[in-house]
């Protein structure tokens, strides 16, 4: 294991984030691993019928989500039953999925590889087709050692490389950074976040990473009440992961069942579209009204938040 343990290379991020709580002494940073994550990342194989790879969902130029799609798309032009998260600044996050069921990144890639509608595949039979690949071979070498590909190996990898998605190059940035300034209606619609969004959307990831109920209707054909569904527990009944707040311009549409395909549509939900009911969160109890400049300005801070710099990335993309 010492030959594994070798880190050679460390997250980048400013220093106004805070400490990120992967445990990265159990899974130390290195290049030939996330070498191997990226290779295994675009790779088809790990679907039952060699179509689907984890980059069919999660686009680099789109901010690893599937813009455009509001389910998630699998083998054989199958359906999946929530929108593909956006992945990015994942070393901040506790739990995973819409619902937090996965609470440990280096197993989360299980989910859709096992999910009958995504990528429809048994692990051991993904390890199967790694071991006989004289590619994946050298590979598994470089990182472990040893040329056995294992599902531990193999999801350690995953996670490694999708750990160094960090995305903290927008405009707000480098204001952060002293090294720009926001325009006027730019710093009017950081102020009306401030009053209105930073306490689920807490910057600077623009989350905090928990749950909550913001109000949605459940759509019958889903029926759908996140982590209830996997809990059965009255307090989770439509509690959803609360996604950042960056990089919404490549991540439409929004919500876990894509529902909405703009901004505006969200913020008309705040405004007059919020289903009460005893787990709503208690910021939503009266609607958030913005009048048509207040509107423009806070969508002007949130293009803020775009980042470009990190959806060319090419170290993220496919070789």
């Amino acid at each position: 294991m010492g030959f594994y343990a070798v880190q050679d290379i460390r997250l980048v991020y400013p220093t106004y984030f805070p400490k990120p709580v992967y445990n990265f002494k159990k899974n130390p940073l290195k290049s030939s691993t996330v070498t191997l994550g990226r290779q295994l990342f675009y790779d088809p194989l790990l679907s039952r019928n060699n179509t689907i790879s984890c980059s069919s969902c999660h686009n680099s130029k789109q901010a690893f989500s599937h813009a455009g799609n509001h389910l998630s798309k699998g083998v054989e032009d199958g359906i999946g039953e929530r929108n593909s998260p956006a992945i990015f600044n994942l070393a901040w996050q506790k739990t995973f999925m819409w619902d937090g069921v996965v609470t440990n990144i280096d197993v989360q890639a299980l989910a859709p590889i096992n999910h009958p509608k995504e990528m429809g595949e048994d692990i051991n039979a993904v390890v199967r087709r790694l071991n006989k690949s004289k590619e994946y071979k050298a590979l598994f070498y470089r990182s472990f050692g040893d040329s056995i590909a294992t599902a531990e190996r193999a999801m350690k990898a995953l996670s490694q490389f999708q750990l160094t998605f960090v995305s903290a190059d927008s405009k707000y940035d480098r204001v952060k950074q002293k090294k720009a300034q926001f325009n006027a209606s730019e710093k009017e619609g950081y102020a009306l976040y401030k009053a209105n969004c930073s306490s689920c959307h807490t910057e600077p990831l623009f989350s905090t990473y928990n749950f909550a109920n913001n109000g949605l209707p459940v759509d019958p054909s889903l029926n759908d009440f996140g982590r209830w569904n996997k809990t059965m527990e009255p307090q989770n009944k439509q509690m959803f992961k609360i996604p950042s707040l960056r990089n919404l311009a490549f991540t439409y549409p929004y919500m876990h069942d894509g529902r909405f395909k703009t901004l505006d549509e969200v913020l008309d939900h705040y405004e007059k579209g919020i289903e009460k009911s005893p787990t709503l969160a208690k910021q939503l109890q009266k609607p958030i009204v913005f009048n048509q400049k207040e509107r423009v300005n806070l969508l002007d801070f949130l293009a803020t938040l775009n980042d470009s710099a990190f959806i060319s990335n090419t170290a993220f993309q496919k070789k």
